[in-house]
């Protein structure tokens, strides 16, 4: 007779009855009487117990390793001195569907890169970061809610170039037929397409290409963005407050969804951040950083890492908001295609969204103006050629816009206190790692 199969945490309304759980052998305990065998899976774990009688579940229970999957079916019984659930399993067979082959290339004291060369097994024996992948399909689910509530379209852009975007630096170039194409660093320049075809708002969550060689906890030479890009704005202020209420709404959805398992395994309290998010000046931002001995020479134009910590924990302690907008950004460390204020040609129209001092997001209002994009890029030594398919896409009437890129990655990150962002991804791809 076939069992259909039960989910461990289903275990308790079927105290009884025969059911069928399937999964991997967490631990083994055989001693001389009795054989215990734990089972985990995707929801939980369960003893299965087993009094030796020299039958074939016994020898079948003998061969089994830890990791191996299986299938097996048994009573649900109760069982108050059990830790788990305070039930067991009596099992009437056993099915090793696949035999792990011991020892296992990993445990619990394996240190994370080693782990990542084992990513599935990592995964797979480590509830917390599933449920790190479960809030990453929360969280995304919240911003396309937000999204579509908007009137958003959701977009798939190129991830293949045939030149290089942007400033042309940290890109990948690789092999095209016979000739060259590039990796897109951002959907940058096809969301404004976008907009110049007419789509009002333009959303998209897709892969991002960076060349960096770049060995921090926050770098990935290949990482999931979340872009958003908006027609008709009056200012660059119409983008953060798109930003913080799409945030707040799919923080607001992990937090409802996940928040007692998030406090369990990672530690961390996830509540909805208040609204609006403070906003500070990137001069304002040095004054007060200054204050505080940051960069005693006075040469940095932007924050480096140490100055976004401490801008957000200066803002903390004023405000008690984790979130902080940076704002107006100098012209030298934005791109060409950042819209300038008419009354400070040194700075832009741009921000950089910083959570508990990393920064997730970089957005600004775009420069729709064909002329004057030819003049900002002739300004930063860019030659018009390369760039022609994107400059005509505003020469036939293209509305003001501005958006954002966000950092998937960085915002799991954040979220659930994790040291790295190797932590945040499911296969991390850096300078050093294309494998597996």
């Amino acid at each position: 007779m076939i069992h259909s199969r039960v989910h461990v945490s289903d275990l308790r309304e079927h105290v009884g009855r025969t059911v069928t759980v399937c999964g991997w052998v967490n631990t083994l305990r055989l001693q001389r009487k009795m054989q215990f065998v734990i089972v985990r899976d995707s929801t939980g774990m369960v003893q299965v117990t087993h009094q030796r009688d020299d039958g074939p579940l016994e020898a079948q229970l003998e061969a089994l390793t830890t990791e191996s999957a299986v299938r097996i079916t048994g009573r649900v019984v109760d069982a108050a001195q059990v830790k788990l659930g305070g039930l067991e399993i009596v099992p009437e067979q056993v099915e090793v569907l696949n035999r792990a082959a011991t020892p296992l290339p990993i445990d619990e004291h394996t240190g994370l890169e080693q782990r990542l060369d084992w990513r599935f097994l990592d995964v797979r024996r480590r509830p917390a970061t599933q449920l790190m992948f479960a809030v990453q399909t929360t969280l995304e689910q919240g911003m396309r809610e937000y999204a579509y509530a908007q009137g958003a379209t959701e977009m798939h852009t190129p991830k293949l170039m045939g030149t290089a975007s942007e400033s042309g630096a940290e890109v990948f170039k690789l092999g095209y037929f016979d000739r060259s194409a590039y990796l897109a660093q951002s959907p940058q320049f096809y969301k404004q397409m976008a907009i110049s075809a007419g789509i009002e708002k333009v959303f998209e969550i897709g892969p991002v290409f960076r060349a960096e060689r770049s060995f921090t906890s926050r770098h990935a030479t290949e990482f999931t963005g979340v872009d958003v890009e908006l027609a008709w704005i009056d200012s660059v202020e119409d983008v953060m407050v798109f930003e913080e209420q799409l945030l707040a709404h799919a923080i607001g959805k992990v937090a409802e969804a996940h928040g007692e398992a998030i406090r369990e395994h990672f530690g961390v309290e996830v509540a909805v951040p208040a609204m609006p998010f403070p906003r500070i000046t990137m001069a304002e931002a040095h004054e007060i950083l200054r204050k505080g001995g940051w960069d005693p020479e006075g040469v940095k134009e932007d924050l480096d890492p140490e100055g976004e910590r401490s801008i957000s924990a200066h803002i903390k302690e004023a405000t008690g908001h984790e979130f902080v907008f940076i704002t107006h950004y100098p012209v030298s460390i934005r791109p060409f295609y950042h819209m300038r204020p008419a009354d400070d040609q040194a700075v832009t129209l741009s921000f950089d969204l910083l959570w508990k001092g990393l920064e997730v997001t970089t957005g600004a209002q775009r420069e729709h103006r064909y002329d004057v994009l030819l003049k900002q890029a002739a300004e930063k030594g860019m030659s018009p050629e390369p760039l022609q398919d994107y400059l005509n896409a505003f020469r036939y009437g293209c509305p003001p816009h501005g958006g954002l890129g966000m950092g998937l990655g960085r915002v799991l990150m954040v979220m659930l206190g994790l040291d790295s962002i190797r932590e945040a991804t499911f296969l991390f791809r850096g300078p050093n790692r294309l494998t597996p």
